[in-house]
């Protein structure tokens, strides 16, 4: 019996107390006695018992109010609110995961919430159904980490946009791949595998990954993976890195700032609508299709080479619509 009651006490207080909401000891005797017919519980048990849950690692906070009546609140249960609310907001705009999904997991966080925290969690929540139906990007990703951990090929089937059906359609080879690590980039999962043939590394989409079968456990050693220093577009390793100067217009700073990080230092433009940027970046074509999205905003100065080839990606553009060519 007293194991029973700790365990209604601490539902109680991690229901109904928080930072700023905490109960009495005639409020908790009341509980135990509605909730699971507890009653005559003497303050001297409850106190005891608040006692044990505190030796337990569960950090209760006491205050004295009027009449001395002291009150109980159960803090840091495991996440911070603010934590809990943060994860929440991600679960809540992913785009993979369905709506029942969704609800799934942010009911699992409810239980580590006080009422009060609850109705506020739920006011923020956004379901939007933007998922189909036939992804299960949890499942995928509960495969994946298993074959990782237990060092087994892997074998799926990859989907790819069919322009016939317009439809992703879904085909299955036979892969010798080790599935290696789990890459979030961009809004996606991405999953790197090491082909055993070629030793070469592969890259694909875990939302386009079905039907994912484990192999043969592998005793390949695997070869030092691509250490990248420098600002990447993609997922897919680019041709070489160097270091470029781009002229930006200032209303683009922040958010140069925030793509480039650390690789990038700020100098002064003879302009004063403008300042010049040095950046390591990697050097493909999907560099110099991400640069176009800024338009005459940013300008890629040097080096010669690099812009040399960015201007041959802009002359490809343009010949794409004739009616304009000069």
């Amino acid at each position: 019996m007293d194991h029973e009651r700790i365990i209604y006490i601490y539902d109680y207080l991690s229901r109904y107390t928080d930072e700023n909401h905490d109960v009495s000891i005639s409020q908790i005797q009341e509980h135990l006695a509605n909730a699971c017919n507890l009653t005559r519980v003497k303050n001297v048990t409850i106190r005891r018992d608040l006692d044990r849950l505190t030796a337990m690692g569960n950090h209760i906070v006491k205050h004295n109010r009027e009449h001395n009546t002291a009150y109980y609140a159960l803090i840091d249960k495991g996440f911070s609110f603010n934590e809990i609310r943060f994860i929440v907001d991600s679960i809540s705009i992913n785009k993979f995961l369905t709506a029942f999904q969704k609800k799934t997991l942010i009911k699992k966080f409810e239980g580590m919430c006080s009422d009060a925290e609850i109705r506020q969690l739920i006011s923020r929540i956004v379901l939007n159904e933007r998922c189909p139906s036939t992804l299960d990007l949890l499942e995928n990703l509960d495969k994946i980490h298993r074959l990782i951990g237990e060092r087994k090929k892997i074998d799926f089937e990859y989907g790819k946009y069919d322009e016939t059906t317009r439809q992703i359609a879904y085909y299955y080879k036979k892969r010798e791949m080790l599935p290696v690590s789990v890459i979030y980039f961009h809004e996606r999962f991405y999953l790197k595998c090491l082909n055993e043939k070629d030793r070469k590394w592969r890259i694909y989409r875990v939302d386009r990954m079905k039907n994912i079968l484990g192999g043969e456990v592998s005793y390949v050693r695997l070869p030092p993976e691509d250490n990248y220093e420098g600002f990447v577009t993609d997922m897919f390793a680019p041709e070489y890195f160097t270091v470029v100067t781009l002229r930006v217009k200032k209303y683009l700073l922040d958010e140069m700032r925030e793509n480039f990080g650390d690789y990038a230092s700020i100098l002064h433009d003879e302009d004063a609508d403008y300042v010049r940027i040095r950046v390591r970046v990697g050097i493909n074509r999907k560099f110099y299709l991400w640069l176009m999205q800024y338009g005459d905003g940013v300008e890629l100065v040097s080096l010669a080479k690099e812009r040399v080839k960015y201007l041959e990606e802009v002359r490809k553009m343009l010949r794409a619509y004739p009616e304009f060519a000069e």
